[in-house]
């Protein structure tokens, strides 16, 4: 049987947020040891050595250079690039540091403030179930603040990191892998920095003589790139709307992993703040779903 465009685009896009809900969370937690900092280092320097070869491939280097040459679109790539850093950042110390929960909680909650941002920056509407969305999350974070022994900032860093990132992002007109090869560029300063600070004081566990721990942490590179190509090309085929909701198969597999994989602990306080933020996926879902209608 012929699949359709939109069937295609479903697939797509549920193959690259499964790739990088469950299989990155597993990734980067197996590499884990070598230490936030150096993973960080790694998988930007892999990220854009993967995207210099792609672009090469795809020859979308007229596009690159059209890019560069507009102000505001290197204005907001900077920036971008310094809020994916640190996204980047949050996130693999989540993974190393037993808090893949509470990233989770981010990943969940980013497209309910990506549409609030999107109320407050560019003057989107919003509807009654989109109202009691976000309502739900600001509730969940009072009751959280309130509880503030179990306050997830990792999740909220996750969540207004990337929630920004996307909101600078509609701001421009560059094609995601581009914008992503030149927010790389931006922060390839920042990596060498810390690889030569790892190296001089001996920090450092990617070294020439060990071939199988230099593939492993090659990885890093193509671990971003290919989920991310595979849910772009999600949304090109089947929409954003329809992609919107396959996405929240990231933080499941995330939830599910450090539940029940790794063990991590999960209070009362946090469980009730959970049961709050699903209902409000809830809602964004089906109105998203009706939308897509």
């Amino acid at each position: 049987m012929k699949l359709t465009k939109f069937s295609k685009g479903i697939i797509s896009s549920s193959s690259g947020s499964f790739f990088w809900g469950f299989l990155g969370t597993v990734y980067f937690q197996y590499i884990s040891f070598i230490g936030v900092f150096e993973i960080v280092a790694h998988r930007s320097f892999w990220t854009c050595v993967i995207l210099l070869i792609t672009t090469s491939i795809f020859k979308k280097w007229k596009l690159f250079k059209k890019s560069i040459y507009n102000k505001k679109n290197v204005l907001v790539l900077f920036i971008t690039s310094l809020l994916i850093f640190g996204n980047w950042s949050v996130w693999i110390y989540a993974v190393s540091a037993n808090k893949i929960i509470d990233a989770s909680f981010g990943y969940f909650i980013f497209p309910i403030i990506s549409v609030f941002f999107g109320y407050l920056f560019l003057k989107e509407k919003l509807n009654v179930k989109r109202i009691i969305s976000i309502s739900l999350v600001i509730i969940s974070t009072i009751y959280l603040l309130l509880k503030f022994s179990s306050l997830p900032w990792v999740g909220f860093s996750v969540a207004i990191l990337w929630s920004l990132y996307n909101l600078l992002r509609k701001k421009i007109n560059v094609e995601t892998d581009i914008g992503l090869l030149i927010e790389s560029l931006f922060i390839l300063p920042i990596i060498l920095i810390i690889f030569y600070l790892t190296i001089s004081t001996n920090q450092n566990d990617f070294v020439l003589s060990d071939i199988e721990l230099m593939g492993i942490i090659f990885l890093a590179g193509p671990m971003t790139v290919i989920p991310l190509f595979m849910y772009v090309k999600g949304v090109e085929l089947a929409g954003l709307g329809a992609s919107g909701m396959v996405f929240f198969i990231t933080p499941t597999a995330q939830f599910l992993l450090g539940f029940f994989y790794f063990n991590e602990p999960f209070s009362n306080e946090k469980f009730i703040s959970f049961i709050l933020i699903w209902i409000a996926v809830f809602i964004y879902l089906k109105d998203l779903y009706e939308k897509d209608l």
